[in-house]
């Protein structure tokens, strides 16, 4: 049986891998701040395997992908137990957005490592967080190939799961390896970010 997913925020990251995620055949719940009523347009045009829940609804999912706004991140801790949790941190330190696209000062720590931090025990792998929405809406098929995804994580088994997914949705999935230096270089401004590359 498939995996199921909790996706935390229902902006456009969000939306973008609900529709991938449901087209691969996997249950979604999609979950916003302001509560699933205003969601179920939103559920309804992605299809029968997507419901609009509440956050705490999403983190109960098997994986759980959080695509919501930095200043939001701190207050993730209290969800749920996140011990053993597979979770996919699509997140960007954004503490400003145009034009000029400030990011936070973590003080030389990956963003990625920030939010493990706020959830104890979670296996957390980065992904889905490089490229600009419009570009991974678009089909993974693409000149004979597969658009690339790139992923790290410190739990080897959570990277497989998810390197898994990004393959069932028709991806090529990447390994840069750990938080401390493979989220780094998913981060914006730094060597993969928005960084579209076919695998042939």
């Amino acid at each position: 049986m498939k995996k199921t997913f909790g996706i935390i925020g229902a902006g456009n990251i969000g939306q973008t891998v609900a529709k991938h995620l449901v087209k691969a055949g996997y249950g979604v719940t999609l979950s916003n701040s302001t509560g699933p009523d205003s969601l179920k347009d939103i559920t309804a045009s992605l299809g029968a395997g997507a419901t609009a829940g509440t956050p705490e609804d999403a983190a109960k999912a098997d994986i759980v992908l959080l695509a919501l706004p930095w200043s939001a991140v701190s207050a993730l801790g209290s969800l749920t137990d996140w011990k053993d949790k597979v979770v996919i941190d699509a997140t960007n330190a954004f503490i400003s957005y145009a034009p000029d696209f400030r990011v936070a000062d973590l003080g030389g720590r990956a963003s990625s490592e920030v939010v493990a931090a706020q959830l104890p025990g979670a296996r957390l792998v980065k992904a889905f967080n490089t490229l600009y929405f419009k570009i991974l809406a678009l089909s993974p098929e693409e000149a004979g190939g597969r658009r690339v995804l790139f992923y790290s994580g410190n739990d080897a088994a959570a990277k497989k799961e998810v390197s898994d997914v990004i393959e069932s949705l028709g991806f090529a999935s990447i390994d840069l390896g750990d938080l401390a230096t493979g989220s780094k270089l998913q981060e914006p401004k730094n060597a993969v970010a928005t960084l579209n590359l076919i695998k042939l």
